[in-house]
């Protein structure tokens, strides 16, 4: 089906905000709006750049010639909200209120769903969120960690896991409420996981556990850290930014881009080849795991994210995984389309919009 008018979608980053309008046919144009470091340190909190960012895109839709009355919904990307079941969501008053607290963290991604609420109440339309990093549906033995003051948390890339996983099961022909996969999000940060008749049951953290990835260095040896961490070398800070801005293939490399360090084993370096295939290990081995979720029946594996572009990788995993399930590969993630995509299911009645409060698990 088809609606009548634009769906804004907006996706705010640390130093831009990418935006995207797409018409009733689905049809999209797509920008990235940059703001200058030294506008935002101006501001003190996330929060606090509400207004300039809002500017910014209303003078875009200016540009080109749209009116807001024009518009049908204004979606944003999910913040660090609290854990919740995936969906799209309605704005709400009290979804603003986590969101401008930022109880769960400071990032960008909260202004979100706040700046699609401010430009959708001055045409009267909907707001939406679709499945926030916050998504948490967990099987409640997925939750025992070993240590009871530290439960297993769920942060996710349920965005592009969920939306990725929709798209295979049109190609397989396959309903998303009765399928089973493995989805395994490979980029800067990695979440590997088990989707269950539509819900995501499991996860490694990607900044505490799982494979290691371009510049996070996933699961350690626990009291390795502990000795770090009380070694007087570091401030809680720095070992922070250690483990995850400086680890992982930046460690052992120095470079975040798996194109680079392709590059350096095509010309012989038999060390870079051996920390990439031991990434590619650790994937396959988390994906293994994750299948034990699913007891085995898993009607595929897919590969997703940006390193899914890696040639490499891609068929070192598929190597020693592929006797688990057929592997899918869906390269990249297509954050704006799965937004508008969430956002278009409630418009066109396939799906009923949730209301946070109503639904969050704290």
């Amino acid at each position: 089906m088809s609606i009548k008018g634009y769906v804004l979608v907006i996706n705010p980053g640390s130093t831009s905000t990418k935006i995207a309008l797409f018409d009733g046919a689905g049809e999209s144009k797509v920008t990235n709006l940059s703001h200058s470091t030294e506008e935002v340190k101006r501001y003190e909190r996330v929060y606090d750049q509400k207004e300039m960012r809002t500017e910014v895109i209303l003078n875009w839709l200016k540009e080109q010639g749209i009116q807001i009355s024009e518009l049908s919904a204004v979606v944003g990307r999910g913040g660090l909200l609290k854990p919740m079941p995936s969906g799209t969501y309605l704005v709400t008053e009290k979804m603003l209120e986590d969101l401008r607290l930022a109880e769960q963290g400071e990032h960008a991604s909260n202004l979100g769903g706040i700046i699609a609420h401010s430009i959708a109440m001055q045409a009267n339309i909907p707001s939406f969120i679709v499945d926030p990093v916050a998504v948490d549906e967990f099987e409640e033995v997925a939750r025992i960690s070993g240590l009871p003051q530290l439960p297993r948390k769920s942060l996710v890339h349920a965005l592009n896991i969920r939306a990725v996983t929709r798209r295979v099961c049109n190609k397989l022909d396959l309903s998303f409420e009765n399928s089973s996969y493995v989805v395994a999000h490979l980029g800067g940060g990695m979440s590997i996981a088990p989707v269950y008749k539509g819900k995501i049951i499991d996860v490694n953290n990607a900044n505490e556990d799982g494979p290691f990835s371009p510049e996070r260095v996933g699961g350690l040896p626990v009291g390795e850290v502990a000795k770090m961490a009380f070694s007087g070398e570091y401030t809680c800070a720095e070992l922070r930014k250690k483990l995850l801005r400086e680890g992982g293939l930046t460690a052992y490399l120095g470079t975040n881009d798996g194109r680079v360090v392709n590059r350096m084993i095509d010309e012989g370096d038999k060390n870079a080849e051996l920390i990439l295939k031991a990434m590619a290990y650790q994937i396959a081995k988390e994906i293994g795991a994750m299948s034990i979720a699913l007891r085995g029946k898993a009607d595929a594996i897919i590969l997703t994210g940006g390193l899914a572009y890696n040639k490499k990788i891609v068929d070192w995993v598929t190597e020693r995984v592929s006797f688990i399930a057929p592997v899918e590969v869906v390269p990249g993630e297509d954050e704006m389309l799965a937004l508008y995509e969430g956002a278009i299911r409630v418009l066109n009645g396939d799906e009923k919009a949730k209301i946070y409060e109503k639904e969050i698990l704290i």
